[in-house]
């Protein structure tokens, strides 16, 4: 349920019946309680275009409105904001009425096709610790998105060709020549890669060789392209690794490589040329974009096929948009990467939308991120320098936690099943509660915490309420939800807006609104439990009742809302 639609939504038919059918209908939350749960703002905006009394346009407006059902009371305040205060049995109704069924009460939208380009490893290397916004940001977006009714697909567009595979592929022949297997001369990734490039940049005739093993790769050398897949075949199975160890849904079927649109480069080229959008110039094919043209006037320039008849990532992104808008009918394209390729992101579009590949419908959305930084306040590495793999850092976050529990409850069962939980959990939530768009710094300490707005405390704000219900034995699930105390109907009001923060996570990409919405409910509902004894002896078995159902409805939107972060949660802490 959207209350803040549905409010709007009557606003917008009494605006109608007084002749203002296109006047604005601006409804918000309320700052503070005594001020109601919403509020209408409005009535300023009409009266000003109308040359009229503010709060006499507002006493129209409320005259007119029909929220008898809904509110126990509006008010006119200040120069004219109209304040709506929920009635508390129609809060308890909805209240019941998403307790008892499956989606929460949450609507589905209209259905979409979006296609969803995140986590995109380089293949022949491991997947290091900038991977990891890319991955959990794009992947609890989309969990979101299919929740709310929209056909996902998946595209992990993985780094899987270029010149680094000829350099790449010579050292690989010469390792197979000396009786070496493959996934042995491959089972380090890095150090694989750091001796190629030592023979590339020292080696008499290896630099030439690998620019050989380029030619052979790109012509279809049956030899070449056996090696190559020798490196895809287990640079996948080293990013699986870590999809899995971080409970993403990323599979192989969603690897979409930069090699799958390798025979359509040319057409594109050739569409572009066809259609004027791009020019050959020096002799390479350049698009010149006026659109973003520097101060003097001059065009920026985007290049997409160099002299010697080579591509370029702009090519390969060209007729990746052109794949997924016209075979995959995209009505939307999110893709997630750091912030400093959104100049790039942003030229591709115009250049794209420029050759018809976007239709004017059809929506194209980068995202970018910030960086994730160490307490240095530079890019988070090795105290040696060297990048961290994302592995070795989810494998130290699960150490982190089995040390934590051992030290918190020594005796407890299912203890490595709890670190594991607990740390990969806490990692994740640590980025995600981020803004996106902003750099954070990353902290053992403070993610791992079960204090504030952490991992650690949604999950044990979830067993604590799984507790109560081992504690109360059976329970009367048919029971319906009163509010008689201002901690349940906080409570309540906060439990229905649910669905204004996956929405808001739908459109904008954001999961960190979805992360503080959960803080939020989770800290509603300590302050609820003091408030509003459940279990101590003189509760009526109503009261008891009613309680139990609302702490089921908050342990469900808890749980559901981790679950879409792809946070695992925990029945005993």
């Amino acid at each position: 349920m959207n209350i803040q639609q549905l409010i709007a939504t009557r606003f917008q038919d009494a605006l109608i019946q007084l002749g203002h059918p296109d006047a604005p209908v601006p409804v918000g939350k309320s700052t503070r309680p005594e001020f109601g749960e919403y509020q209408f703002n409005g009535a300023m905006a009409l009266a000003k275009s109308m040359k009229k009394n503010p709060r006499d346009t507002a006493q129209q407006i409320l005259d007119t409105v029909e929220l008898s059902d809904m509110a126990s009371q509006l008010e006119i305040a200040g120069p004219g904001f109209i304040n709506i205060h929920l009635h508390p049995q129609w809060l308890a109704q909805a209240a019941t009425e998403a307790l008892n069924d499956e989606r929460l009460g949450i609507a589905q939208a209209q259905v979409h096709t979006i296609v969803v380009d995140y986590s995109s490893p380089n293949l022949a290397k491991e997947m290091h610790v900038g991977h990891l916004r890319s991955t959990i940001i794009g992947d609890a977006v989309v969990r979101v998105l299919e929740f709310m009714g929209h056909k996902v697909i998946r595209q992990n567009h993985m780094g899987d060709w270029g010149t680094q595979f000829g350099m790449l592929l010579a050292h690989l022949s010469d390792e197979l020549a000396a009786d070496k297997v493959a996934e042995t001369a491959l089972s380090d990734l890095e150090d694989f890669y750091r001796a190629a490039k030592v023979r590339f940049d020292n080696e008499e005739g290896f630099a030439d060789r690998a620019r050989d093993y380029v030619v052979k790769l790109q012509g279809g050398d049956t030899h070449c392209l056996a090696l190559w897949q020798n490196f895809i075949d287990i640079s996948i199975a080293h990013s699986q690794e870590v999809y899995d160890k971080l409970s993403v849904s990323l599979t192989r079927k969603d690897v979409m490589g930069e090699s799958a649109y390798n025979n359509d480069l040319a057409n594109v080229i050739d569409a572009l040329i066809q259609q004027g959008v791009a020019v050959e110039d020096a002799g390479a094919k350049v698009v010149f974009l006026e659109e973003l043209a520097d101060k003097n006037g001059k065009p920026a320039v985007y290049i997409v096929q160099k002299s010697g008849g080579g591509y370029l990532y702009a090519t390969t992104d060209l007729a990746a948009i052109r794949y997924r808008n016209t075979q995959l009918h995209a009505d939307r394209t999110l893709i997630f990467t750091d912030a400093r390729q959104a100049l790039h992101f942003k030229q591709t579009e115009i250049v794209a939308r420029k050759a018809g590949f976007i239709e004017a419908s059809q929506e194209y959305q980068h995202c970018p991120f910030g960086m994730m930084l160490g307490k240095d306040g530079k890019p988070f590495k090795t105290r040696s320098g060297d990048t961290v793999k994302l592995v070795d850092l989810l494998d130290e976050a699960v150490e982190r936690a089995a040390s934590l529990i051992q030290t918190r409850n020594p005796e407890l069962e299912n203890a490595d099943e709890m670190a594991h939980k607990i740390g990969i959990g806490a990692v994740k939530y640590a980025d995600l509660a981020k803004a996106r768009t902003t750099d954070y710094v990353f902290d053992w300490d403070t993610m791992l915490s079960f204090e504030g707005n952490t991992a650690p405390y949604l999950q044990y704000a979830f067993t604590r309420i799984q507790s109560i219900f081992n504690k109360a034995g059976e329970v009367d699930t048919q029971a319906s939800i009163a509010i008689n105390e201002d901690a349940e109907k906080a409570l309540v009001v906060k439990l229905l807006q649910y669905q204004d923060s996956l929405e808001t996570v739908a459109v904008e990409a954001t999961p960190h609104v979805l992360c503080t919405y959960l803080y939020e409910l989770a800290a509603l509902y300590m302050k609820f439990y003091e408030a509003c004894p459940i279990l101590k002896e003189g509760v009526a078995s109503d009261v008891r009742a009613s309680r139990l159902q609302l702490s089921a409805l908050t342990q469900n939107t808890l749980g559901h809302g981790l679950g879409c972060l792809g946070i695992e949660t925990l029945d005993r802490m």
